[in-house]
């Protein structure tokens, strides 16, 4: 019994050291607990908000990229198309230059042609022209009978 009277003695001794932690555990909880947990709540909070934010800010910019990325291929696909276009055309004028080209060299063949008949003709002409001339001189010579000049020939100069 007197175990037990000592330890009612000491539980009694430390009933107001007890009461004094209790009341320092709550004077602790409500002065640096409380705002402790509300800090952390708070912080808490704003990194799931910032991670929000940050989730919709990088869908934004994905959606923004592919947009991005589809102008690009539009935009492309646009200046395959002209300078398709383009190619075309020059490929157009270089065969238009060409077919003219050919056309003015077909000309300058039958103005020579022409020019070349012309000349044909003309010779042909003064040919006749000295053929009846030179017939004429022949004819005269072999008339008059005589031969002028040593083995009874005489030249006659085509000129």
């Amino acid at each position: 019994m007197e175990i037990l009277n000592q330890l009612g003695d000491l539980f009694l001794a430390a009933v107001p050291t007890v009461i004094l932690v209790f009341l320092f555990y709550l004077f602790l909880r409500w002065s640096f607990f409380g705002p402790m947990e509300r800090v952390l709540s708070e912080r808490h909070k704003r990194a799931a908000g910032a991670l929000q934010e940050a989730e919709a800010s990088r869908v934004a910019v994905q959606e923004k990229l592919r947009a991005y990325n589809e102008a690009l291929r539009k935009v492309r696909g646009e200046i395959f198309v002209e300078q398709e276009a383009a190619h075309r055309k020059v490929l157009e004028e270089r065969q238009a230059a060409v077919s003219a080209a050919r056309f003015a060299a077909q000309q300058e063949l039958q103005g020579a042609k022409k020019a070349l008949a012309a000349e044909v003709e003309a010779a042909r002409a003064s040919l006749e022209q000295s053929i009846v001339v030179l017939a004429a001189e022949i004819a005269e010579n072999i008339l008059a009978g005589g031969s002028s000049g040593p083995g009874g020939t005489r030249r006659v100069e085509v000129r």
